[in-house]
């Protein structure tokens, strides 16, 4: 077969075949006319080359398994050459992973020192969250992580729950210990799970939404929804502009700037309640259900 019907077949370049020839691994015999001419057995030669490249051996160190399978062995015939090479490259490899090893522990200890000067700020200027209530929502417009528009100034309906938030960590990926220490980081996913698990129970005690909010990007978001399977959808703020427009406090951290943990109420465009702070985030949603509990059964409540 010709060079480029081999390339086809084994799903590689023409280029490659001429370097597997230089190497005197799969040599063509030459026509009169000046063309390479490939045996069908040079289709299984490329297919083992490439095969144990893939391993991570390399051209060269193919060059036993190539010459055993030449010679009229079966894959299964592997001579001791073949052997020794196995055991060669199984040695370097584990040389390598022992390098890079150490070299993934001493960036550990690096991040560890780094986090530990990372010094939590003091609370940026903003509203006593108390006096926030009355006040009405401007337009605010943000994509949830359902993908759907969400205007803050016009929630619709009933009342509507957002529950603000510092930020949440992905497993596997340790935050920076200063920013754990930061007051009020810890414990985000745990209410995030509550509101998850009583979410139902808070539709019936009279919210007819219930949104979370940070300063984190939409991917954060989105692998939370994804991980804890939320019923509901998160708001990524990273601009801060609900702070900007409420005066929310917020907490410098570093370079980040972090919402400080609250909860919001929403009926009617304004403001109607606003909980902070919040020492227990793990339990603060049943302080909300209780409340809105309370809220509905009082005469002249908004209708969920």
């Amino acid at each position: 077969m010709r060079v480029g019907e081999l390339a086809r077949r084994t799903g590689t370049t023409v280029r490659a075949l001429r370097y597997y020839e230089s190497a005197g691994l799969v040599v063509p015999r030459r026509l009169s006319n000046g063309y390479r001419e490939y045996d069908p057995i040079a289709e299984r030669l490329v297919a083992q080359i490439r095969e144990l490249m893939a391993l991570g051996l390399t051209v060269e160190e193919t060059r036993p398994f190539v010459e055993s399978i030449a010679g009229g062995s079966d894959d299964t015939d592997v001579c001791a050459a073949a052997v020794a090479t196995y055991r060669s490259t199984i040695t370097n490899l584990q040389e390598r992973i022992g390098k890079l090893t150490a070299q993934r522990e001493a960036l550990d200890a690096r991040l560890d020192a780094a986090a530990t000067q990372v010094v939590p700020g003091s609370p940026a200027e903003g509203a006593d969250p108390a006096a926030l209530a009355g006040v009405r929502l401007p337009s605010l417009s943000f994509y949830g992580t359902d993908g759907r528009p969400v205007d803050l100034g016009a929630l619709g309906a009933g009342r509507s729950v957002i529950f603000v938030y510092p930020l949440t960590g992905r497993p596997g990926v340790d935050l920076p210990n200063g920013l754990l220490e930061i007051h009020g980081a810890r414990g985000s996913t745990e209410q995030a799970a509550w509101f998850r698990d009583h979410h139902a129970e808070l539709r019936a005690a009279g919210a007819a939404r219930v949104y979370g909010l940070s300063a984190q990007s939409t991917g954060y978001q989105r692998e939370l929804v994804h991980r804890l399977r939320l019923p509901y959808p998160l708001i990524p703020d990273p601009r801060l502009t609900l702070a900007d427009a409420l005066r929310l406090p917020t907490r410098a951290a570093g370079d980040m700037t972090l919402y400080e943990r609250l909860t919001l109420i929403i009926a009617n465009g304004a403001v109607e309640h606003v909980f902070h702070p919040i020492p227990d985030p793990a339990s603060h949603p049943l302080h909300v259900m209780r409340w809105l509990t309370k809220r509905r059964q009082a005469p002249g409540s908004v209708a969920a």
